[in-house]
């Protein structure tokens, strides 16, 4: 990473040792403050691989991630610092013919890094370095890298951000390959909208183990590497080391320019709805009034291209449920686009809602004090399932339907299963689907159906209820969201192994329609030159052609 500025390299710089090791936890998806990295007066780069063995205390953080149905069991951990401990890893674990899975931050959804037959796990979230490389004319950002760190750097130094997510401990080195986007994407598109490049360690045909980096560039031989890392998801083509942001319509050399400014100022707005004395038509109404706004107001040119709500109906066992919403503050008019936003949502409805927060906030604090998925009752649950869908049009009567029937289940009673849905659109729908790796561009919603639980006796119950949720949602398709009409199909940062098995998902609509679309042979080219042994796959990883 030539060209990064020594004093951002050192105070996020690679560090090791058990304080870099203790990986952070989602804290039930309750909310959590961020806590930076270690400075390198608290910590300096490992000089070698480091090896952690099970009988190391070590070991079971590095084993453990966000969801505590995943628990992995490799015969060790190889922690790397650079690129070439990377390398050195990958070479050392296929001398050995064992199978191995990377990660970064531990946040995956499903067993991608934990499954059974991992037996050597490589860990990056030591690499985390974050500065401008003058040489590139492009921030440079290593995996490890916490989303909350990210913000804290670029905004402190140079008064830019990524629209990325607003989870801070998530690591950049899944989230960016995903298509990973945030409250910012109605108004500066997804994260890979400004990705420029790669640094990746792939392996070939020969077994050769090698570094190559990958740009945007039409002229880069590499290109199409680059590309199959702008919404495929992670672990398919080898170990990404390094990623490089600048925007694509950026010009010059002065860092402030190169990608989006952040907002100095937001105002937030928390409503809250009580499932006391709500009717179905009420709350079809709420559901249809919230899609239908986000449908009509979806355009990059609308003035709330700047607004981000989501609407997250939990169980009725939770007595309510929350809608958040942010704007920029900066607007001239900031105060009066929430406010007839605001009674667009509740309109005909007949419903009050409670408003628990109404102010405004440094952005920056905002951004690193996650407020979770809202409201009491996900404390200690730290197990969960989460299926997702992109919405292209209003909601439904039939969908919204099948809403109300399982979040008023009487035989089910779990304050913390909720459907998030998310606005979208705005500067994400801008580019074409061919663009970037993520196909959906011209949806107006995320939907993320999630239910947490703490102890494994309770996985039966709260596995049926989401997998039957989603399945009525959608039945009209087959029990998926099929691509091209209503809906575009699912996003795969919110991974979902049911999509690939046969038991589950038998709409005929192959997993991999659902995620990419028609980009999915394009991937699979990629994945044939890049990885052709197949030696990065995961249960929705690409295959070869």
């Amino acid at each position: 990473m030539s060209g990064i500025s020594r004093r951002v390299f050192i105070r996020h710089g690679a560090v090791a040792g058990s304080a870099a090791l203790a990986l952070p936890a989602l804290g039930g998806w309750a909310g959590e403050a961020f806590a930076a990295e270690p400075t390198a007066a608290e910590a300096v780069a490992a000089a070698e691989l480091v090896k952690v063995s099970p009988d190391d205390a070590r070991y079971a953080s590095l084993v453990a991630g966000a969801n505590g149905r995943w628990v992995g069991t490799p015969d060790y951990v190889l922690v790397a610092s650079t690129t070439d401990q990377v390398v050195q890893a990958v070479r050392e674990t296929l001398a050995k013919g064992l199978r191995f899975a990377v990660r970064s931050g531990g946040h995956c959804y499903e067993d991608f890094t934990s499954h059974a037959g991992v037996r050597v796990l490589i860990d990056i979230s030591a690499m985390n370095a974050i500065g401008y490389d003058s040489a590139r004319r492009a921030f440079a950002v290593q995996p490890g890298a916490k989303l909350g760190s990210v913000y804290e750097t670029l905004y402190n130094n140079w008064g830019v951000t990524l629209p990325g997510g607003t989870c801070p401990s998530v690591a950049v080195g899944g989230h960016i390959p995903g298509g990973g986007y945030g409250p910012l994407a109605r108004s500066h598109g997804v994260t890979v909208d400004h990705l420029y490049a790669i640094e990746i360690v792939t392996v070939d045909s020969a077994g050769t183990v090698k570094k190559t980096i990958a740009t945007r560039e039409s002229n880069d031989p590499n290109r199409e590497l680059w590309w199959a890392h702008t919404g495929a998801g992670g672990g398919n083509y080898g170990i990404v080391t390094g990623y490089w942001f600048r925007s694509a319509d950026a010009t010059g050399s002065t860092p402030a320019e190169l990608l989006p400014k952040a907002p100095k100022e937001l105002i937030i707005s928390e409503v809250v709805f009580s499932w006391t004395g709500m009717t179905e038509a009420a709350f079809s109404r709420l559901l249809r009034n919230f899609t239908q706004w986000h449908e009509t107001n979806s355009a990059a040119t609308s003035p709330y291209a700047k607004l981000f709500s989501a609407l997250k109906p939990r169980h009725r066992s939770a007595g309510e449920f929350l809608m958040t919403t942010q704007i920029d503050a900066g607007l001239s008019n900031a105060d009066k686009l929430l406010d007839d936003y605001l009674a667009a949502i509740v309109a005909g409805t007949g419903l009050t809602y409670r408003v628990d927060t109404r102010k405004r906030v440094a952005w920056l604090y905002n951004v690193l004090n996650w407020p979770g998925l809202g409201g009491s009752g996900f404390e200690g649950k730290g197990r969960f399932k989460a299926k997702s869908a992109y919405l292209r049009k209003t909601l439904p009567d039939a969908q919204i339907k099948a809403f109300w029937k399982h979040l008023t289940r009487t035989d089910y009673d779990n304050p913390a299963a909720l459907v998030e849905i998310a606005g979208y659109g705005g500067a994400a729908n801008v580019p074409s689907a061919t663009a970037t790796a993520t196909a959906q561009r011209d949806s107006v919603i995320k939907m993320l159906f999630v239910n947490l639980w703490a102890t494994e006796a309770e996985d039966a119950k709260n596995l049926r209820w989401n997998r039957e949720f989603y399945r009525d949602v959608f039945a009209a398709t087959g029990g998926v969201p099929r691509p091209g009409g209503v809906n575009d199909g699912a996003f795969i940062n919110y991974a979902d192994s049911d999509l690939a098995d046969p038991a589950l998902n038998t709409s005929g609509i192959a997993w991999s329609t659902l995620y990419f679309k028609d980009g999915y042979p394009r991937l699979r080219a990629a994945k044939t030159k890049w990885d052709p042994k197949n030696l990065f796959t995961h249960a929705l990883g690409i295959r070869p052609a």
